[in-house]
């Protein structure tokens, strides 16, 4: 029997300057603790090299990388404000990504 593979990734990288990188490590934590609520959610973690982090991200479909997003925006807010977002990777089958383009998506 075939499954449908409906998976979408999210990698963003994160530059962090080293006097916020403590302050940043914190709020990765908060992203996890509330990322664990999340029934959809299939992994989440982050890596560190330095002064630069990405976290690796994997959701049921593209609902529920939305409903993440939702969950996680006032963290995220955070976060930029002492880091800078340097890329982000959005993986998935095509069906699901054209799920997440448009107004008020990825």
């Amino acid at each position: 029997m075939a499954t449908t593979d409906t998976c979408c990734s999210i990698v963003p990288y994160f530059k962090v300057p080293d006097e916020n990188l403590s302050a940043f490590k914190e709020i990765c934590e908060r992203f996890v603790d509330k990322t664990n609520n999340e029934s959809n959610c299939l992994y989440y973690g982050f890596c560190f090299d330095g002064n630069e982090a990405h976290c690796r991200e994997g959701y049921k479909d593209a609902d529920a990388v939305l409903a993440h997003l939702d969950n996680i925006g006032d963290i995220l807010t955070d976060a930029l404000k002492i880091s800078e977002l340097t890329r982000l990777e959005i993986h998935g089958p095509e069906a699901e990504l054209v799920k997440l383009r448009g107004p008020q998506r990825l």
